[in-house]
């Protein structure tokens, strides 16, 4: 079973345009294709609102923190990713 995935998205993309089950593959699509973007690993079936908040790196301190359009709209940047520029990252 998958723990996670990596999800491409171009830098010109607010959409992801590829997900790969392994970052190998991945980086192999990427550096083939040479885009420019970034790769960032999700866990599957784990939203990364509650992921922060369990790994502690980050405490809704507002009820604002805990609304639909604040969870539904949250990124952390202490997921692994990687940043390329036409291949290379």
């Amino acid at each position: 079973m998958l723990k996670s995935v990596f999800v491409f998205s171009g830098e010109k993309n607010h959409l992801p345009s590829a997900v790969f089950s392994t970052e190998g593959t991945a980086r192999k699509w990427i550096r083939e294709n040479r885009l420019s973007g970034t790769l960032t690993e999700y866990p599957v079936d784990d939203p990364i609102y509650n992921w922060t908040i369990r790994s502690g790196h980050f405490e809704p301190r507002r009820n604002d923190q805990r609304s639909a359009d604040f969870i539904a709209n949250f990124s952390s940047a202490y997921q692994n990713h990687f940043h390329f520029e036409e291949g290379e990252g």
